[in-house]
């Protein structure tokens, strides 16, 4: 009876993070994916960034912008260079208020640098520094209602996937999406790909 309930948990987990991401994709607005696919394309340097899991998210987004040709960096990391007006920086944030990256946005619109941000929350303080959002819906750790009357008779069920996950996620299979999209739009191959990808492992 225990192993029957694990595996309903983990279906219903399951089926939950696929019905979210294909509820985002449905929701996509081709003109932002159109501008986002653009900045990408035409700035100088791609920075990302993103905290926790949102930033592993972000480091596997860059390795397949690099693997495109694209010059890229991670923000935070030694080696990454000043920005410029000529840039674009890439944040993800599911709630667009994480403390750092509010600040690093502040720092890249003081500079002209354009600010692509994913996130929840459109009306974030993120979301009204940007140049571009991409809405990614997802319950992330500030949606969450202790009140279990409250969350019942408002309809928000417990989510089975724990806190940022469905944003996580779905970010990280959108961004992967959009990688292809790329690949098509600047005619590279999977084969152009896997000679930049490192030999030092």
């Amino acid at each position: 009876m225990v192993l029957i309930l694990k595996e309903l948990i983990l279906k219903d987990a399951t089926q939950e993070i696929v019905d979210n991401v294909l509820s985002v994709t449905e929701g996509l607005d081709p003109k932002k994916i159109e501008k986002m696919s653009e900045l990408l394309q035409t700035s100088k340097n791609v920075f990302v960034m993103g905290l926790g899991r949102s930033g592993l998210v972000a480091r596997a987004f860059a390795m397949r912008l690099m693997h495109l040709g694209i010059s890229v960096y991670v923000v935070g990391e030694t080696t990454t260079p000043a920005l410029s007006s000529e840039d674009c920086l890439l944040a993800i944030s599911g709630s667009g208020e994480t403390f750092s990256i509010i600040s690093a946005a502040n720092i890249a619109h003081k500079r002209g640098t354009k600010i692509i941000a994913v996130t929840s929350y459109v009306d974030s303080t993120l979301g009204e520094m940007a140049d571009l959002v991409v809405h990614i819906k997802g319950r992330t750790k500030i949606d969450s209602e202790k009140n279990y009357i409250t969350r019942q008779m408002n309809g928000k069920h417990q989510s089975l996937s724990p806190m940022g996950t469905l944003f996580e996620i779905t970010t990280l299979i959108f961004l992967d999406s959009l990688i292809a999209q790329l690949m098509v739009e600047m005619e590279i191959t999977e084969e152009d790909m896997k000679a930049r990808h490192t030999v030092i492992e």
